[in-house]
């Protein structure tokens, strides 16, 4: 591949390109390219940066263009990669995003022979290699069974309506700890951080241990892995709340070193 010599491209300043994740019921929307390079290959939604756009217009104006919607964007990171146009190579930097969209998809057949959604699992290879990298940072915080999550939440909260976007967002915004026996998701817990005037602090939600689990010491195992979390994001307080009829979930808080802060507890609904 031949690089272009001009003064400057000497520089080797990578393109901006952006992504979009767009996953349901754990399955991945792949597009089979209609256009070199990699045609016929399996593809991410996407495209190169054009004037003054930033990552996420780009992106919001290649779905506009290849699928007919609008969306919403999470970022997930920024993937190092090379690509090329003719005979000239290049290095980019591929903006990730957890894409949401909005509407009936209307594929651009110029630009897609196939649009389909692929289990997480189930896609092994895709075009261009930093999306190699970014498949790879899916498959590994994004691979859920999802009726586990289900089953478990309910025992939490039998009202909860667990919302598989939702799921994702937290896991950007904080660290699940899972435990797991056999293969099946028995124990689960949610931490994330937040900054304060005072400190940053930590807060552990939806913390819960199958009930045919309990009494093994898996809910300890989940809190303290928490708190190793933590400890490795500089969290100064960790806080956490739960009804006081929970015996068994009370004095394991306190076994390893939570204290009971005596404050009031309010709610605001802004629906």
């Amino acid at each position: 591949m031949k690089k272009c010599d001009c003064v400057l491209c000497k520089f080797e300043n990578p393109k901006p390109s952006a992504t979009a994740i767009i996953i349901k019921d754990q399955k991945l929307l792949v597009a089979i390219r209609a256009q070199e390079p990699f045609k016929g290959r399996w593809d991410f939604i996407g495209g190169y940066a054009q004037g003054n756009e930033t990552p996420e217009e780009c992106l919001k104006r290649e779905i506009k263009e290849e699928l007919g919607v609008n969306c919403t964007l999470n970022y997930l990171g920024v993937f190092t990669g090379t690509a090329s146009y003719k005979e000239f190579g290049y290095r980019i930097n591929n903006f990730a995003y957890l894409t949401t969209l909005e509407g009936n998809i209307k594929r651009d057949k110029k630009e897609i022979l196939k649009l389909q959604w692929v289990p997480i699992l189930k896609l092994k290879t895709i075009a261009f290699d930093s999306n190699k990298k970014i498949l790879r940072f899916v498959k590994d915080k994004f691979v859920y069974d999802l009726k586990d999550v289900k089953k478990l939440v309910a025992q939490l909260d039998s009202s909860a309506k667990v919302n598989e976007q939702s799921l994702y967002k937290a896991i950007l915004n904080g660290y699940v700890s899972k435990v797991y026996k056999k293969g099946k998701l028995v124990g689960m817990g949610w931490i994330f951080p937040r900054q304060t005037l005072l400190r940053r602090q930590a807060v552990v939600e939806d913390m819960i241990v199958d009930e045919k689990y309990r009494g093994q010491g898996l809910g300890e195992k989940i809190l303290l892995d928490l708190i190793r979390w933590a400890k490795g994001e500089r969290v100064e307080v960790i806080e956490l709340t739960t009804n006081s009829k929970r015996v068994a979930a009370n004095s394991l808080y306190k076994k390893v070193g939570f204290w009971l802060h005596e404050t009031n507890h309010f709610l605001l609904s802004t629906d």
